[in-house]
């Protein structure tokens, strides 16, 4: 078996090779000559795989390790007898951390708590559903709207975008990308939809670029339509707007779910695909252990109780540090990208010194908690 895999896909250099003869190239050379007599492609949404490149090659199955498609021409693939697969789920708490650390970023610099402000999720998906767990552990009253699993569902747990627009504090996009059908989502957020927000709310968009409207975003801050933004997924990426990345309050280079545990899910999705669907049988997969932290402790016990959540969270990971980079050489998006640095989920940290309310909320969001811990006196 010939399988070409993008080289930046980590943990998967030294385990593809267990199904076969191995090419790594960058994944924006992915061309036609280089897929042509392949039969597996294991890739990320650098590329677009469409007839174009597809037409005439040997590939049979295509294997992403993202959780969106919208970098695959389905319906070709369909209609040539070439499977595709996506990873779903897998960096869903990379968003969430994502998220939360953002949203500790925003009230600190616009001195709100979290638990007095509503937030509209739009899209209830794997990502969306980690989201709203994480910001109801924070005290935050959560709006879903989810039209596709309304109607399956018949569940009064979603409301309207209209409600959205008017009671929601802060809105953020977790929706795949679609241009067609009942409830397509490009450009979801129009000017239409910025016009008609009654609170001046925050924007996230950490799902696609183009469900959000960069243009209409642009001009929504210029308006004060809206009060702030955090834009991890662009509009033309890696030709991002630089006019809109130095509005927003904190721009990144689709990062959102970097995380080395998400990689590490989508790696380990993509290799499993290979082993079923040829039928390998291989048990167990070779896998490769994730990189642990250098500093798998984190204290907090100076800390007042009202901080100790936020100093852990942002020990993690703190996006304004990816912001920094992305304005100071927009240019690097691609490059950031490609050489991200290691950041782990709450899973691979033990914090000691919390309060014993907030070592609570703590372990359920995923941190490990030192035993034993009691209130300060």
């Amino acid at each position: 078996m010939k399988i070409l895999a993008d080289a930046h896909i980590p943990y998967l250099q030294g385990v593809a090779e267990q199904f076969g003869e191995v090419t790594y190239l960058p994944g924006d050379h992915f061309t036609k000559e280089a897929v042509k007599d392949k039969d597996v492609l294991i890739v990320r949404t650098v590329t677009h795989f469409d007839e174009k490149i597809l037409k005439d090659s040997a590939v049979k199955l295509i294997c992403s390790a993202t959780i969106g498609y919208d970098h695959i021409d389905t319906a070709y693939c369909d209609a040539n007898g070439i499977a595709w697969r996506t990873a779903p789920g897998c960096n869903a708490r990379s968003v969430e951390q994502y998220m939360v650390a953002s949203l500790m970023r925003m009230a600190e610099k616009h001195n709100f708590e979290l638990k007095d402000k509503t937030i509209g999720i739009v899209g209830a998906g794997n990502v969306g559903k980690e989201v709203a767990r994480a910001c109801k552990l924070l005290g935050m009253k959560i709006l879903l709207n989810d039209p596709p699993r309304k109607e399956a569902e018949s569940s009064d747990a979603f409301v309207d975008l209209t409600t959205i627009q008017q009671e929601a504090d802060i809105i953020t996009f977790h929706t795949p990308l679609t241009k067609t059908g009942k409830h397509a989502t490009y450009h979801l957020a129009d000017s239409y939809f910025f016009e008609n927000l009654s609170k001046k709310p925050i924007i996230i968009n950490s799902s696609r670029g183009a469900v959000v409207n960069n243009q209409a975003l642009k001009q929504a801050l210029k308006d004060a339509h809206v009060s702030g933004a955090i834009i991890d997924t662009w509009e033309n990426e890696p030709n991002i707007d630089t006019a809109l990345l130095e509005m927003v309050d904190i721009g990144t280079p689709h990062v959102a779910g970097y995380s080395a545990d998400g990689k590490w899910n989508a790696t380990a999705m993509s290799l499993r695909t290979i082993n079923d669907y040829f039928k390998f049988n291989k048990d167990p997969l070779q896998l490769i252990p994730i990189q642990q932290p250098n500093d798998k402790v984190i204290d907090v016990s100076a800390y007042e109780a009202k901080d100790q959540l936020a100093h852990a969270i942002l020990k993690t990971y703190d996006p304004y540090q990816d912001s920094h980079w992305l304005k100071e050489r927009p240019d690097k998006f691609y490059y950031f990208r490609s050489h991200y640095p290691l950041r782990r989920e709450y899973k691979a940290y033990i914090v000691v010194g919390f309060e014993s309310e907030i070592a609570s909320v703590a372990k359920k969001l995923g941190f490990n908690i030192e035993q034993n811990q009691q209130p300060k006196l």
